[in-house]
């Protein structure tokens, strides 16, 4: 029988109630776990007096900080629907999405409220309240509730509910797992937005996922980084960890690589969890200049003396990390394979998942030490995963099933229907392969993929992956021109910050005869671009293909 994630966070809780379990980095800001459940319990009270009943709609948008994941817990214990939205989008998105979710209260952050402040709030919204202290930001006066009356009503009414001090065995938080509770917008977009619905047997699963394959000791320490709107960050940063016990530290700011770096030195985390680029910029940075010096590149397999050199390159990237680094896991994207090589090599406690907001996101991965070069893992307990209509190399689209499969799109059931077969897998949209041991291999999307003149499937995500490998070239874009394959390329400005535009082009001519001699004739690439401004991004540091043509 599957244990709500809430159950295992009580646990934590009765047992570690002094221990420091959310921590803003650089502020005085922090939680223990016995604080932690109070202040939940606080919400509860506040949900009360604002007329929050259970299953109503609750939107969160700001920055990472100890407050947002308090606002999440209190409302999934409290089985409200919590309504997940990236602070990166835009006032107007995120208006709209307020209005698309029937949310009926909001907690912001000031990044966020700086801007949607001067938007007309839906009138469903009965309360905006701020990720800071608390204190409403705006009150919908329809409503009848008054600023100045709602702090001393909520602490009256806390104080008569809580008569005497809360102790560890008073508390007990638990919800109805196959219940939403979550909504977690994919995108902003204004048109026909996806807000996936995950239940709490989906989270469940994703964090008892995380407490099997990435065990941890209580009271280890971790750094946030990632958007905890986004599902990855979610799960791998603040649920499966704080469910284990671990001290959480929140970078509530922009984590620049100085300011990343200062925190990862400070906290000596067990875990990281982050997006290739981020390790494929310091690989480029830190260990290409000294990996690619003669005398490295000869020794590096020779018996003893290479095996010396390895470990003093795992032991400065390990050092660079904190000193304590357990596991190192990638997800979103595909990570440049000669970086992938050069972290197998040196035996680094890598693992790269596989997953997507419809699975809340697991669907594959791996602990570092039965991780496979290249794979995004097997399908995780409780998943299936088969391929649909293969080629004879064994392609084709990504199928999955199982526990952490979302429940459909809010509102959308056009494209929820799209999404899944008759007989109940959902099409993940991936193309794909699978070896005998189950082991995820991603070639590309569906909707990327380019049909070769001869009809041959080419993966514009292969391409890329060679030609990031080539001098100067700092990320890759393939799109397809009237028949013809084209490169976008935005170089890396380290190496190219004193060369012209005509020497770059010159030299990403000869990076274009390299490449072509490593691709089938049927996918070559015509001509290279370059791109004066870096490629826009998604929140997963994936390119937003969809803008270049």
């Amino acid at each position: 029988m599957q244990r709500h994630y809430l159950h295992y966070l009580t646990d934590v809780m009765v047992h570690q109630w002094n221990d420091a379990a959310l921590t803003d980095y650089g502020e005085e800001h922090e939680y223990t776990f016995g604080e932690l459940a109070v202040e939940m319990l606080r919400l509860h009270v506040l949900f009360e007096q604002l007329g929050i009943r259970r299953g109503d709609k609750i939107a969160l948008a700001g920055r990472n900080c100890a407050n947002w994941a308090v606002a999440y817990l209190a409302i999934a214990s409290y089985e409200g629907v919590c309504v997940s939205i990236l602070q990166d989008f835009t006032a107007e998105d995120i208006n709209h999405l307020l209005d698309h979710s029937d949310s009926d209260l909001l907690f912001v952050g000031p990044y966020v409220w700086k801007e949607l402040q001067h938007q007309p709030l839906p009138k469903r919204l009965k309360a905006a309240l701020s990720l800071e202290d608390w204190r409403p930001l705006y009150l919908n006066d329809e409503e009848g509730i008054k600023e100045q009356s709602l702090k001393s009503k909520w602490d009256e009414a806390f104080q008569a509910k809580y008569v005497h001090s809360i102790e560890p065995e008073d508390i007990s938080f638990t919800a109805d797992p196959d219940t939403v509770s979550l909504i977690n917008y994919t995108s902003g977009s204004t048109g026909s937005p996806k807000g996936v619905m995950l239940n709490g047997r989906s989270l469940s699963n994703n964090v008892e996922v995380g407490m099997k394959m990435l065990p941890v000791d209580p009271g280890q320490r971790l750094v946030s980084m990632l958007p905890l709107a986004h599902m990855f960050g979610q799960i791998c940063e603040l649920l499966y960890p704080l469910c284990s016990g671990t001290h959480i530290y929140f970078l509530t700011k922009s984590p620049t690589p100085s300011i990343l770096l200062k925190a990862l030195k400070d906290v000596q985390p067990y875990l990281v969890v982050t997006v290739p680029l981020v390790i494929e910029k310091i690989y480029k940075k830190n260990l290409d200049p000294t990996l690619s010096k003669w005398a490295i590149r000869t020794f590096w397999h020779v018996p003893i003396v290479g095996d010396l050199l390895k470990a003093r390159v795992k032991s400065g990237l390990r050092s660079a990390f904190g000193g304590k680094l357990r596991y190192f896991i990638c997800g979103g994207a595909a990570m440049n394979p000669i970086v992938e090589k050069c972290l197998m090599d040196i035996h680094f406690p890598l693992s790269i998942g596989y997953g997507m907001t419809e699975c809340g996101p697991l669907i594959g991965g791996n602990p570092p030490k039965y991780f496979k070069a290249r794979s995004g893992g097997v399908p995780v307990t409780n998943m299936e995963v088969k391929i649909d209509n293969p080629n004879e190399a064994g392609i084709g689209e990504i199928l999955v099933r199982g526990e952490n499969v979302m429940l459909g799109y809010y509102k959308n059931e056009e494209a929820t229907k799209a999404v899944f077969t008759e007989d109940g897998w959902m099409r993940t949209g991936d193309l794909g392969r699978l070896d005998k041991k189950k082991n995820i291999y991603i070639k590309g999307r569906c909707k990327t993929m380019f049909l070769g003149a001869s009809g041959q499937n080419i993966y514009p995500e292969e391409i890329e992956d060679k030609l990031n490998n080539q001098e100067a070239v700092g990320e890759s874009l393939i799109v397809e021109r009237e028949g013809k394959l084209v490169a976008l390329v935005f170089p890396d400005e380290t190496l190219t910050k004193r060369m012209t535009f005509d020497e770059i082009q010159q030299l990403m001519k000869a990076n274009l005869e390299k490449l072509n001699h490593l691709i089938p004739s049927y996918s070559k690439v015509s001509n290279i671009e370059v791109q004066e401004k870096p490629f826009e991004k998604t929140p997963k540091k994936s390119i937003k293909r969809f803008l270049y043509k």
